[in-house]
C-alpha cells in the first residue's frame, strides 16, 4: 500500500532583535566585564589631596591591583555586600601603598603607606617614626622640589624661583623600614601629629601613614569623618598601587585640546612603586 509522502512544515523564523536591544544586550555584557575587572583585578584611582607627597601628587592617576591581599565587600562597587568577611586573606609589607575605604563611615577612597602590621607597635618622638621600639633611619635628602601649577601650589615659605619659574621646594627625608623597603617622606614643621603615645597594631589591621608626614590625616588620629582614620580593618583595604597611568598639572581646559598635551606631566607616567 502507498503511504501519502509527509509534507515537512517549513520552520517559522526567529523574529530578529531590535539594534535597540542588540545595544542593551551589549551593554549589559560590557558592564558585567568591567564590574568583574574593577572587583578582582584592577581598578583606576586618582589622587585628591598631597598627603602621599613626595611620591604621590594631586592629578596623578594610577591602577591598583585587587588580589594582593584578598577580597572583601570593599572589593566590589559601591561597596555591595557579596562577600562576606574576606576571602583569600593576606597581610600586606610594611611599605606598600594602599587603596582602602577609610574608617570610620567607609565610603570614601583614601591611599596611605602601611606601617605597621599586626603585633607591631607605632611612635612617633620628635617626628621620628619607632616601629616595635626601634627608630627607623631617617636620611636627609635634597628638597623636593615640583613646579607650581593648579594641582601643586604651596605656602609662601616653601615657595622658590628656579630657571624663572616658581617652584615649591619642600624639606625631604628617606626612611628605610626593617627588610629593607624605603620610601621619601615631607617633614615641613614640628606639629602635634610628631609626638604620639605607643600604638598597637590589633590582629586583622594594619597602621597606615602618609608620606607627607605634616598633611596626612591617617592612623595616628582617631577614626572620624573627615578626619583621623584610626587602625584600620584589613577587610577595607581595596588594593596595592601599582603604577601611574596618567599625570596631569591640572592647567587643562576641556574646550582647548591642546591644552590637555601640555597639562600632563609626561616624566610621571609608567612610575611604579
Amino acid at each position: 500500500m502507498a503511504l501519502d509522502p509527509v509534507s515537512a512544515t517549513p520552520a517559522a523564523p526567529k523574529p530578529k532583535r531590535s539594534e535597540g536591544a542588540d545595544l542593551m544586550v551589549f551593554l549589559l555584557k560590557l558592564a558585567i566585564v568591567v564590574f568583574i575587572i574593577r572587583s578582582f583585578l584592577f581598578s583606576p584611582f586618582s589622587i585628591p589631596s598631597g598627603s602621599m607627597q613626595p611620591r604621590l601628587l594631586i592629578g596623578d592617576y594610577l591602577f591598583i591591583t585587587k588580589w594582593n591581599y584578598g577580597y572583601s565587600r570593599y572589593s566590589l562597587p559601591w561597596n555591595l555586600p557579596l562577600i562576606p568577611g574576606r576571602i583569600l586573606p593576606r597581610t600586606p609589607a610594611r611599605g606598600d601603598v594602599v587603596v582602602f575605604k577609610a574608617p570610620p563611615t567607609a565610603r570614601q577612597d583614601y591611599i596611605k603607606r602601611v606601617i605597621g602590621i599586626p603585633g607591631d607597635t607605632v611612635q612617633m618622638r620628635g617626628g621620628q617614626l619607632f616601629l616595635n621600639g626601634k627608630a627607623i633611619p631617617k636620611q636627609r635628602m635634597p628638597d623636593f622640589v615640583v613646579p607650581v601649577s593648579p594641582n601643586t601650589d604651596c605656602a609662601s615659605e616653601f615657595q622658590r624661583i628656579v630657571a624663572e619659574k616658581p617652584v615649591c621646594a619642600y624639606p625631604q627625608y628617606r626612611e628605610t623600614l626593617p627588610g629593607g623597603k624605603s620610601y621619601k617622606v615631607l617633614d615641613l614643621a614640628q606639629t602635634e601629629a610628631d609626638d604620639t603615645g605607643v600604638f598597637t597594631v590589633p590582629a586583622g589591621h594594619a597602621f597606615l601613614m602618609g608620606d607627607n608626614r605634616d598633611d596626612s590625616a591617617d592612623s595616628r588620629f582617631p577614626a572620624r569623618e573627615g578626619g583621623g582614620i584610626g587602625i584600620v580593618p584589613l577587610q577595607n583595604i581595596e588594593g596595592k598601587a601599582v603604577v601611574n597611568f596618567f599625570s596631569t598639572d591640572g592647567s587643562a581646559q576641556w574646550l582647548l585640546p591642546w591644552t590637555w598635551f601640555s597639562a600632563a606631566r609626561w616624566n610621571r607616567i609608567g612610575e611604579g612603586f
